[in-house]
């Protein structure tokens, strides 16, 4: 069993435990992936680039992603796959060749 399968099976077991799986349809999810992120940047707020705390930090990482796991898992949609692909087209979208070292977007390079 993958270590992805394995995470979203431990948090479908602590859904479904609580019975919330009635609240995690595909919307709230997104919205909830959105307000984690949101509580992410917070963190760096008024900061330098480093000086966030980096234990707050990994609470608010392991809460997007696991918000993440879920919709995809309820979109039916496997992580390592849509991963992959992503990397693929974005290897076409930013060459080596023009984007090495580069901030640009791909359509500015």
């Amino acid at each position: 069993m993958s270590d992805i399968k394995s995470l979203t099976d431990a948090l479908l077991r602590f859904r479904d435990e609580r019975d919330w799986q009635q609240f995690h349809n595909s919307k709230d999810l997104a919205l909830a992936i959105s307000i984690e992120s949101a509580e992410l940047l917070e963190l760096f707020l008024w900061k330098g680039n480093e000086e966030a705390d980096r234990q707050r930090i990994k609470e608010e990482l392991a809460d997007i992603m696991s918000y993440c796991l879920l919709l995809a898992e309820k979109q039916g949609l496997d992580v390592k796959d849509i991963i992959l692909d992503k990397i693929e087209h974005n290897k076409s979208k930013y060459p080596v060749s023009k984007a090495k070292g580069s901030a640009k977007k791909y359509d500015e390079l």
